[in-house]
């Protein structure tokens, strides 16, 4: 059998999608489900199309779109869709990322494959073989419908639920009055199709099917889908009390259900105890490769199910600094509050007594640099002790990258206005990093961009096993009373592959409010930049706290006015730039208001189909 991932780049290249072509992917004789449905081969090209519809979010400008970072480029549409999500400007006719229609489509042909695969001629010589496979595509093309719904239920709650090859094609049906079904009915549903379909799948694949289902990957799927459906977004959330359809039938629940936690801890429980899942952690003496490492190779030890990329190197030239050494766009700074959220590796944040954080002054030392060890010195005191994953994630002043073949640490702070003397072009080059930080978390070492020696070898992690102790966690502590070993249990041992001391520490840790908060906190660490924050913040309700209020980077545009004062004589030096840039400074005042923890029903889709209400406040 071929693999998948060349099925799936096949298909990739291919040209547009159509609603009455349900490949668009082979010869004009064969264009409709008829003949697609004729041809095994043709139907495993149409599985195929399946997976590259799942959603990849590699490199993904939804990071912009939430207090992790801030998008520069101000040329490109990817920034101007941060900038209205940041504004509050978005609306029911501009949503960069709503994908109604897109995902409507997923699953219209999800349907027809589903019912159609079991009825597709075999040849005589390869019966044997497809009794094993076809049940397993099928299987397969469940879990990915069951995915397309968890899309849409993470965006919109209540949306309708269509699971057969007849229904309404809601992209071209005018008039259709296709109600929503209520989030419970939508939640029961991946659930009910994860339970079902989980026996069918191979627990691993052999290498030459990675990236294709596995039962973990359905349980973990049914995982994440009961955590977010017991969070208080979905969990008796009042807002939403008269969101009902036009027959009086209330699309969310008004009762806070405590038991939905029990179900997603033992979802998540679930997975842990298939006991073929480990935490990747290769290196003992190392915590920030431990973290690090696998996020640019293809160790499968942690990942449950992970999108297969090619040794694409676009990632790495996005995201490196601008300098000549390093040679990349610096398309995303990491904010200040998310830098602030790293802990001390003593386990303490940095706001705690006792953390022994410090702002100002300076240490030398030594810093990882993706291959080696390597002395520092003139590293701020704000960047001294922190948590591992710190150092693996987020490039910051005089950080180091490669530093044989770079020569040098990376300079952000303002010197000589740009002119490829910074590596964040302060104030010169439109459209590229001017802010203090870059994004250091998934580059491949590996890559040397200068020279352009050297591959990046990652795939995209869907799912994968920090994520499901940190559910087990997060649902355990929300059940009981007050946390106990139960809860300590599994966030500590992801704090463990890093060397972070284990909970508690503080007192508050022994609270159900205090371990909530550093539960919350660890996603966000153990998750940055892996398309969660977004999501997280909306179904914990805590989207008008952390991302209606300023966002803050670092001062690397300085006025003449602050450099003056430094007394330096030359205030284009290094040192001018230097001496004010550890200073946080507002680069965007952002707007979250209660009606965007869920998106709004596309207004195209209500026009045409009076059957759908609209979300809050839209």
């Amino acid at each position: 059998m071929k693999r998948l991932s060349i099925l799936l780049l096949s298909v990739f290249l291919l040209a547009t999608m159509s609603c009455n072509k349900y490949l668009d992917v082979v010869p004009d004789e064969y264009v409709t489900d008829d003949d697609v449905f004729k041809n095994i081969n043709l139907a495993e090209q149409g599985l195929a199309r399946l997976y590259n519809a799942f959603p990849d979010e590699t490199g993904s400008t939804i990071t912009a779109y939430t207090d992790e970072s801030y998008h520069h480029w101000t040329d490109n549409g990817g920034a101007l869709d941060a900038y209205k999500f940041n504004l509050g400007t978005w609306s029911t006719v501009d949503n960069p990322q709503g994908n109604w229609g897109g995902r409507y489509r997923d699953i219209r042909r999800a349907n027809i494959f589903i019912e159609r695969i079991e009825s597709v001629p075999i040849p005589l010589d390869r019966s044997e073989y497809y009794q094993t496979w076809v049940p397993r595509y099928k299987a397969e093309a469940r879990f990915l419908r069951a995915m397309y719904y968890f899309e849409l239920f993470k965006r919109y709650g209540a949306v309708p639920l269509l699971t057969s090859a007849a229904s309404i094609d809601l992209n071209e049906a005018a008039s259709s009055n296709i109600e929503r079904n209520s989030t419970d009915e939508i939640v029961d549903f991946i659930v009910s199709e994860c339970d079902a379909i989980a026996p069918s799948l191979p627990a691993t694949q052999e290498p030459s099917q990675v990236g294709r289902a596995t039962k973990g990957a359905a349980l973990a799927l049914k995982a994440r889908t009961l955590v977010y459906a017991a969070s208080p977004l979905f969990n008796g959330n009042p807002l939403y009390k008269n969101i009902s359809n036009k027959d009086g039938k209330h699309l969310f629940s008004q009762s806070y259900d405590k038991e939905r936690w029990k179900k997603a801890a033992d979802a998540a429980m679930d997975v842990i105890n298939m006991s073929i899942y480990s935490l990747y952690s290769p290196f003992p003496n190392n915590p920030i490769q431990n973290y690090a490492a696998q996020f640019h190779n293809r160790d499968y030890t942690e990942s449950i199910f992970q999108r297969i990329k090619g040794n694409d190197t676009g990632l790495d030239g996005n995201w490196l600094p601008n300098g000549p050494p390093f040679k990349g766009n610096g398309q995303f700074t990491p904010l200040q509050e998310l830098v602030d959220a790293y802990e001390m590796n003593n386990g303490y944040p940095i706001n705690e007594p006792g953390s022994n954080y410090q702002s100002n002054g300076f240490w030398s030392g030594q810093l990882w640099d993706g291959l080696k060890w390597q002395n520092v010195s003139n590293i701020s005191n704000m960047y001294k002790d922190r948590d591992p994953r710190f150092y693996a994630s987020i490039f910051f002043q005089y950080d180091v990258w490669r530093f044989d073949a770079t020569k040098r640490g990376m300079k952000f702070a303002f010197w000589g206005n740009g002119n490829g003397k910074t590596d964040g072009w302060a104030n010169g080059k439109a459209g590229t990093n001017p802010w203090g930080y870059n994004i250091r978390k998934f580059l491949s070492p590996e890559y040397d961009r200068n020279a352009n020696t050297g591959t990046a070898k990652r795939n995209w992690p869907v799912f994968r096993l920090a994520e499901m102790y940190l559910i087990y966690s997060e649902a355990m502590n929300e059940y009981l009373d007050a946390p106990d070993n139960r809860v300590y249990e599994y966030i500590n041992r992801v704090r463990a592959r890093v060397s972070m001391p284990a909970l508690p520490i503080l007192a508050s840790d022994r609270t159900k409010d205090g371990m909530r908060a550093r539960i919350q906190n660890e996603n966000r660490i153990e998750f940055a930049f892996e398309a969660h924050r977004f999501w997280d913040v909306r179904r914990w309700m805590i989207g008008t706290t952390v991302d209606n209020k300023p966002a803050h980077v670092l001062n690397a545009k300085p006025s003449a006015a602050e450099l003056t004062a430094t007394g330096i004589p030359d205030i284009n030096s290094e040192e001018a730039g230097v001496a004010v840039f550890y200073k946080p400074v507002v680069i965007q005042n952002r707007v979250f208001q209660p009606k965007h923890y869920l998106m709004p029903i596309p207004q195209s889709e209500i026009d045409k189909d009076p059957g759908l209400v609209q979300n809050y406040g839209w």
